[in-house]
């Protein structure tokens, strides 16, 4: 399967999660897109556009279950979240809710809205691994507290499947609480679409649900489904930018919400929106070359599992999970431990075991010796992260990889963290600064 994808000949890809990829078919597709509007732009704009964008929407509805008018497009998550969290009003004592794992961006951006709004940020931390009903009594007890306090919690985010680490979350249970506490969710499904099953997103009735479609769907980077049910979209009053499909309220009043929602981001500003219009091909290529959307879940959701314990054991490590076994199955992720302890500061003696050791004030310098050896001597990349006293990788699973990849990675790591034991990190830092002096 590699070679139906856009790869150099020597990299290793184990980390589709982070900005996705897509086959050469949808990048020649997208090319034909691009000579094609350039051949006539505007009529292309103006006329053939938004059929094109009207047939992507429509294909892409039913991997939500939801109706084509209930969904559009924008160019990323962090643009999704922000219209949203932008057209909420609020008030004095409003509050933000997230927890701890959320994507920096969501963090930045609440930050953003405290300095010109009432509205103010609520930090849960979640150190993982955790159980389900832990995590759903976390956002319970806090939303109570807060309300006891005098605060409203607006709103609520939340993953689908969380970053660092890689894990399922109970995103169906906390909109289901939200919902009984009179919050809005806000659910950042960023790994979704093309990861997981999400045809029940209705049935789940999430407030707000954005989905990177070139995270895992084979759609270029750039595409994103932002879900208004049609019972919020009275909420969305501007797209992000405000652009042409906005109107003031008066002109808005003789539109259905329905019909104000779509023509809203229809057309956002001028820029390459061609990934928009490619989702037909995308998923043509995964119906009609990898069999279909449970074929491609079943096939990772194998390979995560068993090349993350495979990885595991090489690294004489384990495996992230929690005691109910439900972090690791259906996801594309493994989160995997390397041999490397983390200890205070003060503590400079060995470990009575075979890990690296290191204190709390190096890890992001060895952190950063993992990224730059893997990027620049082995051509590859893999998500690293500190989790308490332990540093953790994140393998991504994909059709293009089989176990041997896995096992090449595993073994690269090993070597890493012998370079750690041995302090290479330090000296490559002193060569960096003799070299600045």
């Amino acid at each position: 399967m590699r070679q139906l994808f856009n790869f150099a000949p020597t990299y290793m890809p184990l980390n589709h999660g982070s900005f996705g990829t897509y086959p050469t078919a949808v990048l020649e597709y997208r090319q034909q897109l691009l000579r094609d509007w350039e051949a006539r732009e505007c009529i292309y704009a103006k006329w053939t556009y938004p059929k094109l964008l009207k047939e992507s929407r429509a294909l892409i509805a039913p991997l939500l279950g939801v109706d084509t008018d209930e969904i559009v497009l924008v160019p990323n998550a962090t643009t999704g979240i922000n219209t949203v969290l932008r057209n909420l009003v609020f008030e004095a004592g409003d509050v933000v809710l997230f927890p701890s794992t959320t994507y920096s961006a969501n963090l930045k951006t609440i930050q953003s809205l405290e300095e010109t709004t009432p509205v103010r940020g609520h930090q849960m931390s979640i150190v993982y691994p955790v159980e389900d009903d832990q995590v759903v009594e976390l956002f319970r007890t806090n939303i109570e507290a807060l309300v006891k306090d005098g605060k409203r919690v607006r709103v609520a985010i939340f993953d689908t499947i969380s970053s660092r680490p890689g894990v399922r979350v109970p995103w169906e249970r906390l909109v289901s609480l939200c919902r009984q506490l009179g919050v809005l969710s806000m659910v950042d499904a960023a790994h979704a679409v093309g990861h997981i099953d999400m045809t029940h997103t209705r049935v789940v009735k999430p407030d707000f649900l954005v989905s990177n479609c070139y995270k895992w769907l084979y759609v270029p980077r750039g595409c994103v489904v932002l879900y208004v049910p049609f019972a919020n979209q009275h909420f969305i009053k501007t797209s992000l930018p405000t652009s042409n499909g906005y109107l003031d309220p008066k002109a808005r009043k003789a539109m259905s919400s329905r019909e104000y929602f779509v023509n809203l981001f229809a057309e956002v500003s001028t820029s390459d929106t061609t990934p928009f219009i490619t989702i037909p091909a995308a998923l043509q290529f995964r119906n009609n070359v990898c069999g279909g959307e449970a074929a491609i879940r079943e096939y990772c959701y194998r390979l995560a599992f068993d090349g993350g314990n495979r990885v595991a054991e090489m690294l004489g490590t384990e495996v992230l999970e929690n005691t109910q076994r439900t972090l690791r199955p259906r996801c594309m992720f493994a989160n995997i431990r390397l041999p490397v302890t983390i200890v205070p500061a003060e503590r400079g003696v060995q470990h009575p075991n075979d890990n690296a050791i290191i204190t709390e004030d190096e890890v992001e310098r060895v952190l950063a010796f993992i990224y730059t050896k893997l990027a620049t001597e082995l051509d590859t990349s893999l998500m690293v992260f500190a989790i308490a006293q332990s540093i953790w990788t994140r393998f991504s699973a994909q059709i293009y990889l089989e176990m041997s990849d896995f096992e090449w990675g595993a073994r690269m790591l090993l070597n890493l963290c012998e370079r750690i034991r041995a302090g290479e990190w330090k000296e490559e830092e002193d060569r960096v600064l003799d070299a600045l002096a």
